[in-house]
């Protein structure tokens, strides 16, 4: 069998796993059969496989060359997939469809897995490499940061790296292409609640009350001048509220409503800025409504930055597989957040975009409820993955 025979059964195999774990997906930490037919794959093929870390997660470990033999383990990379799924309903309509309702795999993860096991089972098969290679699949990026997890229950201090690697699909970039940056790729990603406190009473009669709902409407038009007034305009915030809940009746003015969102920021000096002024214009508004706010902030994902070296090394096996015309390095950062920063920020990292649009044919967004994850992508990300050990994992001594 050639090598583009191999690849094509492969690829072939990873499209009907990828449609299996779509039709099955799981919410964050929640990933028991995603992660127990993941690991049973990886098993079948040979690699060490280690279980129940940060609860779902699971490390494959591949050893070849001099590693294999019971020496040093040489040069060690790890390669990286999340498996979660969102609380969403789908409207696809496909026949691998989400067989559990309000849940989706509306970001691609069903995807990202299918092409990390893709690229195990070729290295498994080939051993073309002379090192250790680490298939991290993590749970839980959605929601609750299991790559957090799993880096505060050891994973590089048990599985060391010298480099760690994560691929997440691009709506925006036409398939097959690679988008590989230097510096911050995704934006540090936090969440608010601001309680507003007021006093209820009859709708008839407001002036006898301090209304929390009315407060709530100028505490959130408040905020809007937050990121245009108070944040340098060459600096990258958003501040949204995506929920406001308020009251029980159209003839009762509550005691309490509250406003619930996100700011995401790419500077730890504007996210800090972003925090204190969320704070400062929320409970000053309300107080000037006879009101009070209690603000509730929590920092959640930081900043995804990609260290130089990884960069340079996927880049150039990116260009040697597909052509230096397929490999992006100007690509802007995105405002969305990845718990990849974790593990980027443990160990030199390098988190790349590939892309998942065919042009001429419409892909609807991550996080619809039309979206599904290109299977044409599956290919490429394979091919990507092996081809990056191979070059990363040589013997230089030969």
């Amino acid at each position: 069998m050639t090598t583009d025979e191999k690849f094509a059964s492969i690829v072939a195999e990873a499209t009907e796993w990828r449609r299996d774990f779509h039709a099955h997906p799981e919410l964050s930490f929640q990933e028991y059969r995603t992660s127990a037919k993941v690991a049973e794959l990886l098993e079948s093929w040979g690699i060490e496989v280690t279980r129940n870390i940060a609860g779902t997660g699971l490390v494959g470990t591949l050893r070849a060359g001099k590693a294999a033999e019971g020496g040093n383990r040489g040069k060690a990379i790890g390669l990286r997939a999340d498996m979660d799924a969102l609380p969403m309903p789908e409207m696809t309509g496909l026949p691998y469809a989400s067989k559990t309702p309000g849940v989706m795999h509306a970001c691609g993860h069903d995807g990202h897995t299918a092409m990390l096991l893709g690229a195990a089972k070729y290295l498994a098969e080939t051993r073309n490499f002379d090192g250790t290679v680490h298939f991290i699949f993590q749970p839980a990026e959605e929601k609750g940061g299991g790559g957090r997890v799993m880096v505060e229950e050891g994973l590089f201090t048990r599985f060391p790296c010298d480099f760690v690697y994560g691929i997440h699909n691009d709506s925006r970039l036409t398939t097959g292409h690679f988008a590989i940056t230097y510096g911050t790729t995704n934006a540090a990603a936090d969440t608010f609640a601001i309680r507003i406190h007021g006093k209820g009473g009859h709708a008839a009669r407001p002036h006898h009350s301090i209304d929390p709902v009315m407060t709530a409407a100028h505490v959130a038009v408040a905020l809007q001048s937050v990121v245009s007034r108070r944040i340098d305009p060459i600096e990258s915030a958003v501040l949204s509220i995506c929920m406001i809940h308020g009251g029980t009746a159209t003839n009762v003015i509550p005691e309490e409503a509250v406003l619930e969102g996100t700011v995401r920021t790419m500077k730890a000096e504007v996210r800090d800025d972003m925090e204190r002024l969320l704070t400062e214009v929320a409970t000053a508004t309300a107080m000037a409504h006879g009101a009070r706010a209690v603000v509730e902030y929590e920092r959640g994902y930081p900043s995804v930055v990609n260290s130089n070296e990884p960069v340079d090394r996927a880049r150039r096996a990116a260009a040697a597989l597909f052509g230096q015309e397929r490999v992006i390095h100007d690509r802007p950062p995105t405002m969305g957040g990845e718990d990849f920063a974790y593990m980027a920020n443990t160990v030199p990292g390098c988190f790349i975009r590939l892309g998942h649009v065919d042009p001429g044919t419409e892909r609807f967004s991550n996080h619809h409820p039309r979206y599904d994850f290109n299977d044409a992508s599956l290919e490429p990300g394979i091919r990507f993955w092996a081809g990056l050990v191979e070059q990363e994992l040589v013997d230089e001594q030969k």
